[in-house]
């Protein structure tokens, strides 16, 4: 009963001896989590593509219409789009009735008018008609045999043919469809010459000028790119779409370049006035609703710092020239998960080498 006080003495003694080991062991900090890595590229010189691409489709760069040069009822459509046709090939024809009783009436009328010029002949040479009655019956012979002539044309007329070898690129009339002369049945393309057709906006028309390289890529072919060129640029905005109509031609088209197909143009801006920087769509910051940059400076650390863009494009934006931009050939920016980084903060850099738009 009596050693009670002395065990607590003890304890308490054993107890104040250990605190400066156990203060010492609380005072040791945490070890440090290593520098999480962060996708980085270093901005480099270079002459590089405008990243604003075109999407277009390809056409042939001679297309005619086809029409009938006389009216009538469609009876037979002997294409469909997309067939491959030679010159001199039927398309489609009119219902011929009408034409043969119009060669009829007129062969007729051809009968009726050389009977009469004969047996005139015959009384002027007996001068039992005047000079001027004969040369009135001349004047009706050969109307009469012109008409002829027209009416078996007209005939001919009914059948649709192709005037050059091409491919079927639209269907403007269906069989049964009564048409008027020259109205548009068929549209016949060309197809050893394709280009493509795209519309321009406002806000770059000024960049481009017929002449200017291209590449054209399409888009159900991929790796398939080819050399291009500006053939041609409207001075005239279309009044529903306000773009401007281009045609850029395929210089060395394959077997894989079809009419119809989708494709996208970039144009090369080499001589642009003035060097401008692209950086992707995921490496631009908003800070107070301002565009700013994560760069990595030499310790490794995160730097933002704003930048001034002059577009954004489908997938990258473009700086201002030179001290505008913010940003130095060389230095290297963040590129991925920009919104979840601080200022300050180590990181470890996975880098890779981006290029300028010119």
């Amino acid at each position: 009963m009596n050693s009670s006080p002395v065990v607590a003495r003890g304890a308490a003694a054993l107890l104040l001896c250990a605190l400066p080991w156990l203060s010492a062991c609380n005072s040791a900090s945490p070890p440090q989590d290593p520098p999480r890595p962060v996708l980085t590229e270093r901005v480099g010189a270079g002459d590089a593509e405008s990243d604003v691409p075109y999407a277009g489709e390809v056409r042939s760069r001679y297309e005619t219409q086809l029409g009938f040069r006389v009216p009538g009822k469609i009876s037979t459509r002997l294409v469909d789009a997309g067939s491959v046709v030679k010159a001199g090939q039927a398309l489609a024809t009119l219902d011929p009735s009408d034409l043969a009783l119009n060669a009829a009436a007129a062969t007729a009328q051809l009968e009726l008018a050389e009977a009469d010029v004969r047996r005139f002949r015959e009384l002027r040479s007996r001068q039992f008609v005047s000079q001027a009655a004969l040369d009135a019956k001349e004047t009706a012979y050969r109307a009469a045999r012109a008409q002829a002539d027209l009416a078996r044309n007209q005939t001919a007329y009914a059948t649709l043919r192709a005037d050059h070898d091409g491919v079927v690129a639209q269907v403007l009339a269906e069989v049964g469809q009564v048409v008027s002369a020259g109205q548009g049945v068929l549209r016949l393309a060309r197809a050893d010459a394709p280009e493509v057709a795209i519309a321009v906006p406002e806000s770059r028309v000024r960049e481009l000028r017929p002449g200017m390289a291209a590449e054209v890529s399409l888009w159900a072919e991929e790796g398939a790119r080819y050399a291009g060129e500006l053939r041609e640029l409207a001075t005239v905005a279309d009044a529903q779409t306000r773009t401007y109509a281009a045609r850029v031609k395929i210089k060395a088209p394959d077997a894989r370049v079809l009419l119809g197909m989708t494709a996208s143009v970039r144009f090369a801006t080499a001589d642009a006035p003035s060097q401008s920087l692209s950086v992707p769509l995921g490496a631009v910051f908003q800070k107070d609703g301002k565009p700013a940059l994560w760069i990595v400076d030499a310790e490794q650390a995160l730097v933002l710092r704003p930048v001034e863009v002059l577009r954004f494009g489908e997938r990258s934006a473009v700086l201002a020239p030179g001290e505008r931009g913010g940003v130095r050939v060389g230095e290297r920016i963040v590129v991925a998960g920009v919104h979840k980084l601080r200022a300050g903060e180590k990181i470890k850099a996975v880098e890779r080498q981006l290029a300028t738009e010119r």
